[in-house]
């Protein structure tokens, strides 16, 4: 993080296993695309951090679907940005029943309620090519803020 007083030092870098537990437990998450024109696009979503991928189900025909068909490419990031972290990576439609069936019932344990039909309101899943965590205040800010990069499946 150019300009921003950033430690150079390896000591007081966060753990994935951080960076996963705020992703498994956020409530409400952000996903941002980009659409055919260049324009981005920003949704808040219910989702699930399984696996080591991001699924969520939206409407077939909303702009984060038609989005994701033109460009899979995305930015997903949980809620409370005081200790944030923001996952870069690609969308595939997730269409495997059993997955499919996995994930319904994961969704239904977090959320009280399932996703709609997925022939319907396809399920996508973000499996993460960089992240990034930063931790509000200091002196977390200036020491802790850290970037991982994942081989591509």
């Amino acid at each position: 993080m150019p300009d921003y007083g950033i430690s150079p030092a390896t000591d007081g870098l966060l753990p994935w296993a951080w960076a996963v537990e705020r992703l498994e437990r956020a409530h409400n998450y952000w996903v941002a695309t980009t659409g055919p024109d260049g324009a981005p696009h920003l949704a808040a979503v219910w989702g699930l951090w399984r696996d080591g991928a991001f699924a969520f189900s939206t409407g077939g025909s909303s702009r984060k679907a038609r989005n994701l068909a033109a460009d899979p490419r995305c930015a997903v990031t949980p809620e409370h940005a005081g200790e944030s972290v923001v996952v870069e990576g690609t969308a595939w439609r997730v269409t495997d029943p059993a997955a499919l069936a996995t994930l319904l019932a994961a969704y239904r344990d977090k959320y009280s309620s399932g996703f709609p039909d997925p022939l319907e309101h396809p399920v996508f899943a973000v499996r993460p090519r960089v992240a990034f965590a930063v931790v509000e205040g200091e002196p977390m800010f200036s020491q802790s803020a850290t970037r991982w990069v994942f081989e591509t499946p």
